[in-house]
């Protein structure tokens, strides 16, 4: 016979090798750090503004002002800019301490914006910001992040 009952017991495997897993493990972090960023941002990238000092704010209410005339609110387009007014009564209604931002395009008009603010303060909403793009700073890195300004109604 080739094998025998010695030398079975000396070639038993005696740990694991996790390497492999480990290996297969990492591959699917990395899959799904991936995915989650872009199921995250599924907005259309807006040419923001820029600006020195600037931070994250929690997003409750989003407005965007597209170059193109478009108004989008929560990911919903609307008809008109004046269709943002009855949502966001309807959203104040149920989140008293709602934060709205608006993010408007470089291109957008002036007056655009301000309508865009004065329909929030009509809708009761008086916690808003304006979203921009973080200018880096001269040695490569961020600007630090100042506090938001608030907008007094």
């Amino acid at each position: 016979m080739a094998a025998s009952s010695s030398n079975n017991e000396e070639n038993m495997v005696e740990g694991i090798n996790v390497t492999p897993l480990v290996d297969i493990t990492l591959v699917l972090l990395i899959i799904f750090m991936v995915t989650a960023k872009i199921i995250v941002s599924q907005a259309l990238p807006l040419d923001l503004p820029k600006a020195a000092s600037g931070q994250e704010v929690q997003m409750v209410f989003s407005v965007e002002l597209r170059a193109n005339g478009d108004m989008v609110i929560d990911g919903k387009k609307l008809p008109n800019d004046d269709a943002a007014l009855p949502l966001a009564k309807e959203a104040q209604a149920k989140t008293p301490d709602l934060r709205a931002v608006i993010r408007a395009e470089q291109t957008v008009q002036h007056g655009r914006v301000l309508h865009a603010l004065d329909l929030l303060k009509r809708a009761g909403i008086t916690k808003i910001a304006f979203g921009v793009t973080p200018v880096p700073a001269e040695d490569g890195k961020a600007a630090p992040a100042a506090p938001p300004v608030p907008v007094t109604p």
